[in-house]
């Protein structure tokens, strides 16, 4: 898939721009942007994000994310079924999937995965939906971003067993040990942090973004959740994936602009964008 996206600014899928934002996971279609999205995309615009994914947690915000992916510039999808929703898949879900990853301005699949932390979903459930979208994502050789809460283990198996496809994947929000970083980093998989990498409490996340190799490094907010400091507690939106740069950058000792250029120009190969 090569999309030419709005305000692309010519650069070529990997090239490294620096100061240019990318942020590969947000939730912009939820009801709590209706009243001022304007906003927040101009605010994100001021914050050098040029580019944003919008994903899917089951099909009506699939098509969502979609809509918003058609009509905005900058904007690309992902369509999936998330953990927590799994139980309430429709009989046709995959069939809809397949049809919503068909559309030009979708670059992945997800967010998909397991979440054992709520378990919204019952877990043998959550395992069976998973395995059946990942088939799907080797079906269709697209990325994949996967969702991962206290379920480590039994994921990590499943993505051995079944693999995915060689366009490889992200590890969103990730939350798990240095020692899962690297086998999902062997898998072809990024690692993607979020807001709690800002957070005081949060040693092991800041481990991982020193020690992850950078070219395997992404960055995003999961808005409207997870807000960084420091406006931890408030609605995130994309403007904010700045911080999580600059914390990230300070950690490893290196130029805001550098980081920020390189995480946009490792999602890009990712996700295919020209």
């Amino acid at each position: 898939m090569n999309m030419q996206m709005g305000q692309s600014n010519g650069t070529e899928t990997g090239r490294v721009v620096a100061g240019e934002l990318f942020d590969t996971h947000t939730h912009l279609y939820d009801e709590i942007f209706t009243a001022d999205r304007d906003q927040v995309f101009r605010r994100m615009t001021e914050a050098g994000v040029t580019r944003v994914m919008c994903v899917g947690f089951d099909i009506k915000s699939s098509e969502q994310a979609v809509a918003m992916a058609e009509s905005l510039p900058g904007v690309v999808a992902a369509v999936g079924v998330h953990p927590h929703d799994a139980e309430d898949a429709v009989p046709d879900y995959l069939s809809r999937l397949a049809d919503l990853a068909g559309h030009p301005r979708v670059a992945a699949l997800g967010e998909i995965g397991l979440d054992y932390y709520r378990d919204l979903s019952p877990r043998p459930v959550q395992q069976q939906v998973f395995r059946e979208q990942l088939a799907l994502v080797r079906e269709l050789g697209i990325p994949v971003i996967i969702h991962a809460r206290d379920a480590f283990g039994d994921l990590m198996d499943i993505l051995r067993r079944d693999g995915i496809s060689p366009a490889g994947g992200v590890i969103h929000c990730f939350s798990g040990s240095w020692e899962v970083a690297k086998d999902a980093m062997e898998m072809g998989f990024y690692i993607s942090l979020a807001g709690p990498v800002t957070y005081k409490k949060s040693p092991r996340l800041k481990e991982i973004a020193v020690r992850v190799p950078v070219e395997r490094l992404l960055i995003e907010t999961d808005c409207p959740f997870l807000a960084p400091e420091p406006f931890r507690g408030r609605r995130n939106e994309p403007s904010y994936v700045r911080y999580v740069a600059a914390h990230i950058a300070a950690l490893r000792e290196m130029p805001l602009d550098e980081l920020a250029g390189v995480t946009t120009a490792n999602a890009k190969k990712l996700f295919n964008i020209k």
